[in-house]
């Protein structure tokens, strides 16, 4: 039985990297849905490749320009309303939730209420509104499988294991592009250089996030509510290779790891299959080759955006959300090169600061405090 499919943010990194594999199995997968954003003639190549029925773009002027260039039988849809369409309307019983940013939160809970099982490649899901998401997954019965690379290895390792023998979630960061320089050399980085990650082929956003590890904070608040596990049980080591992808500790002192190659297909791979593992397009692991793996203890000083993490998440409520905005919010002023490198982090500090969280939000809350975290952050000069 074929297995249909939508992906949200198909023409991104992880989105293109999941219709790869999708296309080395074509008699497994129908691709139902694709969602993007402004990239157009990407979504028309795989429009034309893959014959979804339904595809989104992010506005009404973007569908009007490409909507006589789509393959017969494609309709297209557009902006929020398009998007959460092609997370339950497209007839996927699985759906890829690859957006960046904030934006992923309605359509994913879209998709769970239409019963897919999702592959949760969107960090900030599950860090603005991990309550409302788990607990609507767990409602609707849906499967909820984690696409990183370091929750995968997580869910990987704790497969078979009784959770009342798990002591710690230890989460692997390769420390991103300038792992190796202090933070008096940080000073006046260019964008350019922030972008040249040593590992992993990313987005310029998730790029940015590994260089300040704000990323690996998300992942530590995402890990926090796929897993269960108080803040005090997660952490975090460098590891510059990238071949351990995480860890897990258990009350016996064993520790187990998932190993490979830095290839983002594997663990999109393992959650379009789960629970069966199949032939993959990444090279195999040659520890032979590799001689050596290196660890090294995490400095919340060096990355205090790590620290901030930490913080909002324990604080929880809408703090989170804070941490989320405000850190996009800088980033994206960083890649328009209106703040230096070292104001993102100075800013989401400040954002948090102004802000006092609320309890249990529901979701109107979380994005009204996502909009006004955004545009604190957009206000404040660096």
């Amino acid at each position: 039985m074929m297995k249909k499919v939508a992906v949200l943010g198909s023409t991104g990194s992880i989105g293109t990297q999941t219709l790869d594999v999708i296309s080395r199995e074509s008699d497994r997968y129908e691709v139902a849905g694709l969602a993007a954003g402004s990239n157009v003639e990407l979504l028309l190549e795989q429009a034309e490749a893959f014959r979804p029925k339904l595809v989104s773009v992010a506005t009404k002027e973007l569908a009007g320009r490409i909507r006589d260039r789509l393959p017969s039988g494609t309709r297209i849809v557009f902006g929020e309303e398009g998007l959460n369409e092609v997370a339950a309307g497209a007839g996927a019983d699985f759906v890829v939730c690859a957006l960046v940013g904030s934006l992923g939160i309605r359509s994913t809970l879209a998709a769970i209420d239409a019963g897919a099982a999702i592959g949760l490649a969107n960090k900030e899901t599950l860090v603005t509104a991990g309550h409302l998401v788990m607990a609507r997954a767990e409602e609707k019965g849906v499967d909820l499988l984690p696409v990183d690379s370091e929750h995968s290895a997580l869910f990987q390792c704790l497969n078979g294991e009784p959770r009342s023998a798990l002591k710690r979630l230890i989460l692997t960061a390769s420390g991103g592009s300038f792992r190796d320089k202090t933070r008096d050399q940080l000073r006046g980085v260019t964008v350019e250089d922030a972008l040249k990650h040593p590992n992993w082929s990313m987005g310029a956003k998730v790029t940015i996030d590994s260089a300040t590890m704000a990323n690996k904070g998300l992942e530590v608040i995402e890990a926090h509510w796929l897993f269960g596990v108080p803040y005090d049980r997660i952490d975090v080591v460098i590891h510059p290779e990238s071949i351990v992808h995480s860890m897990v500790e258990f009350e016996d002192t064993s520790v187990m790891a998932q190993l490979g190659n830095p290839d983002m297909r594997v663990p999109i791979q393992y959650a379009l299959t789960y629970p069966e593992r199949r032939p993959s397009p990444a090279s195999p692991l040659d520890l032979l080759a590799r001689g050596a793996l290196h660890f090294r203890p995490m400095d919340l000083e060096r990355y205090p955006a790590l620290r901030l993490a930490f913080a909002a998440g324990r604080a929880g409520g809408t703090a989170p959300a804070v941490f989320n905005a405000a850190n996009e919010v800088a980033v994206a002023r960083f890649l328009r090169g209106d703040i230096p490198f070292l104001a993102i982090e100075t800013m989401i500090e400040e954002v948090l600061n102004l802000h006092t969280p609320k309890a249990s939000p529901d979701l109107e809350t979380i994005l009204e405090t996502d909009r006004w975290a955004r545009q604190k952050a957009e206000s404040l000069r660096p």
